[in-house]
C-alpha cells in the first residue's frame, strides 16, 4: 500500500512542543517506530523503503517483505524440501566409544522457572534476553541523541524520555510478536523442517508470551505516566486518530493482552481452566485492534508469523467440523476412560502422538490434547486414547460412558449404536518419527495417566517384534510410579502374548510397578480388579477422522499455504491499486483492517478451494482402499479385544517379568545404574512421562551424571534402609539395585526432543480438569554410557 502522507504521531507536552517537529515529515515515522537500535540496521532500514515504496505495494508492501519476508520464504522452501525429500526414514542409533554431547538434546538446567531445559534451548533464551537487553540499550542512546537534536526544555526532557521510552518498548514488543504465534502453529511446516514437534514447541510459546507481554506493559505504563504527568490522560487514552497512532485501540490491544497473560499464569491456569481456555480467545481482539493501534506498514512487522497462524488456524476448523465416530468407549475401574475413535487408513500417525479432542455434550469451545494409546499397527481404522477423571470435564465424560453402557444394557442390543458422545478430534500431531524404535534398549518411566503412551509404544514393539523388523527395541524396562493399586487395570489392558506369542525369546521386557500411598498390598490381591462396563458404536461411512491435517499430506498442505500466501500478495496489490489510492485512503487505522482482512479473505478466497479438493481426494481414497463392511470388521475385532471382564482383569502375562513395591518410590540413580551393568556398553534411551517433579528427578539424575563425568569424581547413592524395608512384594527378575562403585561407569544423558509432558506443566492448554491426562504426552531423554 502507497503512503503519501506518513508522519509520526507527536510527543505532547504542556507547552506545545512536539517531537514531530524534527524530522522529515516521509520518514519520522520510521525513525521514532521502525529502525533497529543500530546505525548499520537503520541505514539499511531507509535504503530499503525508499527503493521499494513507490512499488505497487507502497510502504506496508516494502516493510512486510523487509520483517516478514524472510520468514515467508523459509516456510517455502521448507514445503518445497519436504515435497521433493520425501519421508524420512528411521535410522538405528549407533554406539560410539564415547559419550555424545548434543546442544539440542542435552539437559542443561532441570529446576527453575523454565522446567527442563536443554542446552540448544538455554542458547535461545540467551539470545532472546540478550537482544532485548541489546535494543533497550541502543534504544536509549537514540532517545538520548533525539533529545539533544530537539533541544527539549529542561522541565520537559522527563517527559518526553518516558513517551520516547514507551515508543521503543512497543517497537520491541513487535519484534518479539513476530515470533510469538509460530511455535503455536500445529501443522508448521518450520517446525517439521527442525524435527521440533508442536508439543514441545508450546512452551516456546509461554516463554515468548511472558516476554512480549512484558514489553508491551512497559511500553502502555511509559505512555500513562507520561500523559498523567501532562494532565491529559483521559483525552489521549479515548484519541483515535486517523494520522499516526490511535490510542483506544491500543487500549483495548493492551487490556486484552493483559488478560491472556494475568490468566495463564501457571496458579490461575491450573485452578481456572475454563476462565484461562476462554479469555485465551482474546488474542483475536488482541490482534485486530493492535492493527487498528499502529496502521498498516508498522502491523507488517509482526504479520509473517500471525498469517502463518491464521492459515494454520482454518484448516485446523476445516477438520475439526467433522463428526468422529466413537468406535467403542470403556470405563476402567481407577476412573480412566478409553475412547476409541474412527479414523480412514491413509491418516499416519504414530505411538509418539497425540490428538485434540472436543466433546459437544461437554463443551463447544473446549479442545483438550491427550496421547494415543494405541499402535497404529493395532489398527488402521481406529484409534484410541485414554482419559483419566480429575474434574468436571472428566467426570461428565464418565457419567455420559456410563449411561450409555446402562442404555445399551436395558435394550439389550449390545451391537446397536446408541452413543450419546459427539466427538470432534484434530490432529494427529507429535514427531513424525517414532524415534523410540531408535534404540535397542528402553527405559519408560511412567507416572499415573503417564503409562498411556508407553501402551502404545509396548504395542507398537510387540507388533514390530512379531514382524521381525529390524529397528526394534531388545531390551525394554517399565517404571510406573502410581498412588494406588486400583490403577493397576490400565497396564494390564495391554495383552503382549495375544499381540506376540512368544515374544519372550526375543524381547526382554520388565514392568516395575511403585505404589506410593499404600504400604502394604491388596488383602486379596485382584478384589480391587473390578469389571469394566464397555460399549461399542459401529463406524457409519464418513464419519471418521478428516485427513485435512498440517502434518498430513505434504503436497495438500504444502499447496494450501502456497497459495494461500500469493493469493495474499494478489489482493494487495489489488486493493492498493482499486481502492486505496483511487479513495486516497490515508487513515492509519483503516489501512491496518484493510491489511487483516487481506489475511483473512486471502486464506479462504485462494486456500478454500484446495482445501475442498483436498477433502474430494481424501474422500475419493477412503472409497478404493476400503469399504464400509471391512471398517465394521476392524471395529468390532478391536472392541471385542477391549472389553475385558473380571476374570481375565488380572496379568495373565507371565513372559512378562513384574516387579510390585509398595511405600517407596524409585530410586534413578540406582536403577539406572543397574540396567547399564546388566545390558551392557550399550546406548539407552529414557523416556519420561508424568508431571514436572517427575521430569526433573530423571533430567536432574542424568544430568548430574554428566557433570560428575566431566568435573568431579562420582559419589555413592543407594537407597535408604527404610526404602528396603518397606519394599513388600516383588515378582520377575528385575536386580535389586546395587550401590555404585567408585570407579563405576557414568551416564551420559541427552534429549531427543521435548514433546507432549511439557503440555502437563507449561502449557498454555494446562487444567486441573485435564492435568493428569496430559501426561498421556511424554518427554523422551537419551541415555548413553
Amino acid at each position: 500500500m502507497s503512503r503519501s502522507h506518513l508522519v509520526s504521531p507527536p510527543l505532547h507536552s504542556p507547552n506545545g512542543f512536539s517531537t514531530s517537529q524534527c524530522g522529515s515529515p516521509s520518514f519520522s515515522g520510521l525513525r521514532s517506530y521502525l529502525l533497529p537500535p543500530s546505525e548499520s540496521a537503520e541505514k539499511l532500514t531507509r535504503n530499503w523503503t525508499r527503493a521499494a515504496s513507490g512499488s505497487v505495494y507502497g510502504l506496508a508492501g516494502s516493510i512486510f517483505l523487509l520483517y516478514s519476508g524472510p520468514i515467508l520464504a523459509v516456510v517455502f522452501l521448507a514445503i518445497a524440501s519436504l515435497i521433493i525429500g520425501g519421508e524420512k526414514e528411521l535410522q538405528l542409533k549407533k554406539t560410539g566409544k564415547y559419550p555424545r554431547f548434543q546442544l539440542r538434546t542435552f539437559p542443561i538446567l532441570v529446576d527453575g522457572p523454565f522446567g527442563v531445559v536443554s542446552a540448544a534451548e538455554f542458547i535461545g533464551i540467551c539470545f532472546f534476553v540478550v537482544f532485548v537487553l541489546w535494543a533497550v540499550y541502543g534504544y536509549t542512546l537514540q532517545n538520548l541523541n533525539l533529545l539533544s537534536e530537539l533541544q527539549v526544555p529542561p522541565d520537559l526532557k522527563g517527559i518526553v524520555m518516558l513517551e520516547l521510552s514507551g515508543l521503543r518498548f512497543g517497537s520491541i514488543g513487535l519484534y518479539c510478536l513476530a515470533f510469538l504465534f509460530l511455535p503455536i502453529t500445529r501443522g508448521s511446516v518450520l517446525l517439521s523442517i527442525i524435527d521440533i514437534p508442536f508439543e514441545q514447541a508450546t512452551r516456546y510459546h509461554v516463554w515468548l508470551g511472558h516476554l512480549t507481554m512484558f514489553v508491551f506493559t512497559l511500553h502502555g505504563l511509559f505512555y500513562l505516566i507520561a500523559w498523567g504527568l501532562q494532565g491529559r490522560l483521559l483525552h489521549e487514552i479515548l484519541e483515535w486518530r486517523d494520522y499516526g497512532v490511535a490510542n483506544l485501540p491500543g487500549v483495548i490491544s493492551l487490556l486484552a493482552g493483559l488478560l491472556m497473560w494475568v490468566t495463564s499464569l501457571s496458579p490461575v491456569r491450573k485452578k481456572q481452566f475454563e476462565l484461562f481456555f476462554y479469555t485465551h480467545q482474546l488474542y483475536i481482539v488482541f490482534v485486530i485492534f493492535m492493527a487498528l493501534h499502529v496502521g498498516d506498514f508498522i502491523f507488517s512487522i509482526a504479520a509473517g508469523g500471525i498469517f502463518l497462524f491464521m492459515i494454520d488456524r482454518f484448516l485446523r476448523f476445516c477438520q475439526s467440523r467433522r463428526t468422529v465416530d466413537v468406535i467403542s468407549t470403556t470405563c476402567l475401574p481407577c476412573g480412566t476412560v478409553e475412547l476409541v475413535f474412527s479414523k480412514p487408513a491413509n491418516l499416519r500417525y504414530n505411538a509418539l502422538s497425540f490428538i485434540f479432542v472436543q466433546i459437544r455434550e461437554l463443551s463447544w469451545l473446549q479442545w483438550h490434547p491427550f496421547s494415543v494409546s494405541s499402535s497404529p499397527l493395532a489398527g488402521k481404522n481406529h484409534v484410541s486414547v485414554l482419559i483419566k477423571v480429575l474434574g468436571e470435564w472428566t467426570a461428565k465424560l464418565k457419567s455420559n460412558v456410563l449411561d450409555i453402557t446402562s442404555a445399551e444394557g436395558e435394550k439389550e442390543l449390545p451391537n446397536q449404536s446408541c452413543s450419546k458422545i459427539t466427538a470432534s478430534v484434530e490432529g494427529p500431531y507429535g514427531h513424525e518419527l517414532p524415534y523410540h524404535l531408535t534404540y535397542e534398549n528402553l527405559i519408560l518411566v511412567a507416572g499415573g495417566i503417564g503409562i498411556s503412551p508407553f501402551l502404545a509404544i509396548l504395542s507398537d514393539v510387540l507388533h514390530l517384534t512379531k514382524q521381525g523388523k529390524p529397528c526394534v527395541p531388545k531390551n525394554i524396562l517399565v517404571i510406573w510410579a502410581i498412588k494406588k493399586s486400583d490403577e493397576l487395570p490400565i497396564l494390564f489392558t495391554l495383552d503382549a502374548e495375544s499381540i506376540c506369542p512368544h515374544f519372550s525369546e526375543k524381547l526382554d521386557l520388565q514392568v516395575c510397578v511403585y505404589v506410593t500411598r499404600e504400604s502394604d498390598p491388596p488383602l486379596e490381591e485382584g478384589k480391587f480388579y473390578k469389571g469394566i462396563s464397555s460399549s461399542m458404536s459401529p463406524p457409519s461411512k464418513g464419519s471418521c477422522m478428516s485427513v485435512l491435517v498440517g502434518t498430513g499430506n505434504r503436497v495438500w498442505s504444502g499447496v494450501y499455504v502456497i497459495l494461500s500466501m500469493v493469493g495474499f500478495a494478489i489482493l494487495m496489490a489489488l486493493l492498493d491499486i482499486f481502492y486505496i489510492n483511487p479513495m486516497n485512503i490515508v487513515s492509519w487505522w483503516y489501512k491496518g483492517l484493510l491489511f487483516v482482512g487481506c489475511m483473512f479473505s486471502s486464506m479462504i478466497i485462494f486456500g478454500g478451494p484446495v482445501i475442498y479438493l483436498w477433502h474430494l481426494w481424501e474422500k475419493r481414497i477412503l472409497d478404493v482402499e476400503e469399504s464400509a463392511d471391512a471398517r465394521k470388521d476392524d471395529a468390532l475385532q478391536h472392541s471385542a479385544s477391549v472389553y475385558i471382564t473380571q476374570e481375565n482383569l488380572v496379568p495373565k502375562d507371565r513372559a512378562v517379568s513384574r516387579s510390585m513395591y509398595y511405600g517407596t518410590r524409585p530410586n534413578f540413580e540406582e536403577i539406572f545404574t543397574s540396567e547399564s551393568e546388566r545390558w551392557g556398553n550399550v546406548d539407552i534411551g529414557v523416556i519420561v512421562c508424568g508431571p514436572e517433579t517427575l521430569q526433573s528427578s530423571v533430567a536432574r539424575e542424568c544430568s548430574g551424571k554428566v557433570l560428575v563425568l566431566v568435573l568431579l569424581p562420582t559419589s555413592k547413592a543407594s537407597a535408604s534402609p527404610e526404602d528396603r524395608t518397606r519394599k513388600k512384594k516383588k515378582r520377575g527378575a528385575i536386580p535389586e539395585p546395587r550401590e555404585r562403585k567408585r570407579n563405576q561407569r557414568n551416564f551420559l544423558c541427552s534429549r531427543v526432543s521435548l514433546v507432549p509432558t511439557l503440555l502437563a506443566g507449561n502449557s498454555v492448554s494446562t487444567s486441573k480438569d485435564s492435568f493428569l491426562a496430559f501426561w498421556g504426552c511424554f518427554s523422551p531423554w537419551e541415555l548413553h554410557k
